[in-house]
């Protein structure tokens, strides 16, 4: 058991050192999320969040969300997060995004045309384990063409996809487990909060 436990850690550890080398490059990964498998980048880095746009052939005025492992965050790539956020964050017992007003210290083209950013708060051992060593926000977004339907496993993402990334990470490529996208609420003034899915 304890020799697994580390092949685990130390194959994890790999994969965490490999991606985050792409990341700092400017570069495309593949990897699994507390949702499902998303292409990622440094959600900083304006050219890195172009080739995710050319890659999945949609256009820049769609926003992406961006990950982060921790709230305590979210006040550096927000300017103003609702009090309501916080308690959304704590009592969620699934993955949820929320979208706030306004986004800042990201790359311009990853905000939604009113400036709106989505954020999650990821609690999946890997994606948050790389986002606390990247130290920065991670775009995730789905890991399928535009207007295809997202892969629900590993198996099911496109060769094309897969080709167009720098980095696939290795972890979790063989969870057969079906899994969905993020529940998405959008949180406006005065505390209005709209469902988005």
């Amino acid at each position: 058991m304890i020799v697994l436990l580390y092949k685990f850690v130390h194959f994890m550890t790999e994969d965490i050192n490999k991606a985050c080398q792409i990341l700092q490059a400017g570069g495309l990964i593949l990897y699994p999320t507390d949702t499902i498998w998303g292409i990622g980048c440094d959600a900083t880095n304006e050219e890195a969040v172009r080739k995710i746009y050319t890659l999945k052939n949609r256009t820049d005025h769609k926003a992406m969300i961006v990950l982060l492992d921790n709230s305590v965050k979210l006040e550096t790539y927000v300017t103003d997060v609702p009090s309501i956020a916080w308690d959304l964050i704590e009592v969620s017992d699934k993955p949820l995004t929320i979208i706030y007003s306004e986004g800042r210290n990201l790359a311009n083209n990853l905000l939604a045309e009113d400036g709106s950013i989505g954020i999650r708060i990821t609690n999946e051992a890997f994606s948050k384990k790389l986002c606390e060593r990247f130290r920065k926000p991670l775009v995730s977004t789905s890991a399928n063409i535009s207007g295809e339907p997202f892969p629900a496993n590993f198996t099911e993402i496109s060769e094309k996809i897969k080709n167009g990334v720098d980095y696939i990470v290795n972890y979790r490529q063989d969870d057969q487990r079906k899994v969905q996208p993020s529940g998405i609420l959008k949180l406006g003034s005065g505390g209005l909060i709209q469902l988005i899915r």
